[in-house]
């Protein structure tokens, strides 16, 4: 069975923004970067670290040959679903494919060899990621009721490459339904003490990092 990619909440249709003519930082050319290239690292990202699906998370299911079953579902608080046929199921905590293998299970008593397929269509929990010229691209949480700010994100996947635009990193954001992309100069945070540049970040953020072209 051809497996659906995931998709991140807002970050499919906010990214437009990053592509174009190449900018300059501090004297270095910033490399363009298109919204596709972007799309590609989260998703990688995503099946990398084996994402855990979590009450709120909304998803469309399929079931091949059976189109009178598609349904698109929001995780309860409890961590379950209600599928045609299997009933309740307990599904927060597994990945998006034990999730599928699971709803199959519970359908082999009515059909023949159901096949399964899940897409992740929104993300109900606080995650944000981190892309591009940094040690190590993650998928990472804000902390419960405390506020990740842009270069404490950039330090919890190890920090900046030695070929980083540190002066032009790009938070990208769905907001109110509109496209927004906020510049941040990272070395008035670290160089001139100017922590009102460290803006806090949102679920769905994307921080992305391009490379200086010297």
């Amino acid at each position: 069975m051809k497996k659906l990619p995931f998709i991140v909440l807002g970050a499919s249709v906010l990214l437009a923004a990053c592509a174009g003519n190449p900018s300059r930082s501090g004297g270095a050319e910033v490399s363009a970067v298109s919204s596709a290239e972007i799309n590609r690292g989260i998703e990688q990202l995503r099946r990398a670290e084996a994402y855990l699906l979590q009450p709120g998370d909304l998803l469309e299911i399929k079931v091949f040959m059976e189109d009178g079953m598609d349904r698109t579902l929001r995780i309860s608080g409890g961590g379950t679903i209600t599928f045609p046929l299997a009933g309740t199921i307990q599904v927060a905590g597994l990945t998006a494919v034990q999730a599928e293998n699971k709803i199959s299970e519970a359908l082999k008593t009515y059909l023949n060899n159901p096949q399964v397929s899940m897409l992740i269509k929104e993300y109900g929990n606080k995650t944000v990621y981190v892309l591009g010229q940094v040690k190590k691209p993650s998928a990472i949480e804000i902390p419960p009721e405390k506020s990740l700010t842009v270069l404490e994100a950039v330090t919890s996947v190890g920090g900046f490459t030695d070929i980083a635009a540190t002066g032009k990193v790009r938070v990208l954001r769905m907001e109110n339904g509109s496209q927004k992309t906020l510049d941040v100069d990272v070395t008035q945070i670290t160089k001139q003490g100017n922590k009102s540049m460290d803006i806090a970040l949102q679920p769905g953020d994307v921080v992305f990092v391009p490379q200086s072209m010297f």
